[in-house]
């Protein structure tokens, strides 16, 4: 088809010509074939190229990892002829990226959905092996997050599950520190995970009532007899006195991150060091 235009880059690095390309030739659709990290690694590149002024995005869920699909409501088995058809007839879903950028390097900046820290850059690494085993989806954030509970349920403050990773949290353009509850050490969070996505793999919701904008659940060194309430947290059955047990369930317009362990990003680890966490521009994605 003479309208449709296909690249294929091989690396990372070839992706910015890609899309300069695309851009030149004036696209309407930006079909992403892949998952959750190839997302993340086009809007990333294509910052530079389409500023605030992106093409309408649709994505193919063809990755181990489609959280992004599933909160588009996008089928499993989408192509790219309905990708096409979507664009006239289909609706438009709007979401705005994370934006996260080092301190020190402000023009750095990498775009994306889902962080993590703490016992979730561990919930990764287990889930990289649940994919091994033929688990994707809304499949490993079940095995992962079981596995997850169980470690934090039995096992000693020492265990990385529990330990978490110190690190300071800073709210707003004011850069306000986040409240510590006092379980656990203060300057130690078992686990941060934020996202711009409202709704997640597995029905779970980590921020309670919150659904819009860019949202943040943090949890301290928490009680055993805290743990053993997340699971009702997840689904939404628990949100009174949240606060006082160790979980920190907030919005808020931007973030600081001083972390000194790998954060993770739509699957790929980060270095230790200090964010700033961020919107991105408003995207229209193509949904059915």
């Amino acid at each position: 088809c003479p309208h449709v235009h296909i690249a294929q880059p091989r690396e990372r690095g070839q992706l910015p010509l890609a899309l300069s390309e695309f851009a030149e030739k004036g696209i309407d659709l930006l079909v992403i074939n892949g998952g959750d990290g190839t997302v993340r690694d086009v809007l990333t590149c294509g910052q530079a190229i389409f500023g605030d002024d992106w093409p309408a995005i649709a994505v193919l869920p063809k990755g181990k990892t489609n959280a992004l699909t599933v909160d588009l409501g996008i089928p499993d088995d989408w192509t790219l002829q309905d990708a096409i058809d979507a664009l006239d007839h289909g609706s438009r879903i709007w979401r705005r990226p994370m934006k996260v950028a080092r301190a020190d390097e402000p023009e750095s900046r990498v775009a994306g959905f889902i962080l993590g820290a703490g016992a979730f850059t561990k919930a990764t690494q287990a889930g990289q092996s649940a994919h091994k085993l033929g688990a994707f989806d809304s499949m490993v954030v079940a095995v992962t997050g079981i596995w997850a509970l169980l470690q934090s349920l039995f096992a000693g403050r020492g265990n990385a599950w529990r330990k978490g990773a110190a690190m300071r949290i800073g709210l707003g353009a004011a850069d306000a520190p986040m409240a510590h509850s006092g379980h656990g050490d203060p300057a130690m969070r078992q686990l941060l995970f934020a996202s711009t996505l409202e709704r997640l793999p597995a029905g779970i919701k980590p921020f309670g009532a919150l659904k819009a904008g860019l949202k943040l659940v943090a949890v301290d060194q928490i009680s055993r007899r805290t743990t053993a309430l997340v699971p009702l947290v997840l689904l939404g059955k628990l949100r009174g006195s949240l606060r006082e047990r160790g979980i920190h369930q907030l919005a808020a317009t931007q973030f600081s991150l001083d972390i000194d362990d790998q954060f993770i990003l739509d699957g790929e680890a980060f270095p230790a060091g200090h964010y700033r966490i961020e919107q991105g521009p408003e995207l229209a994605f193509v949904a059915p």
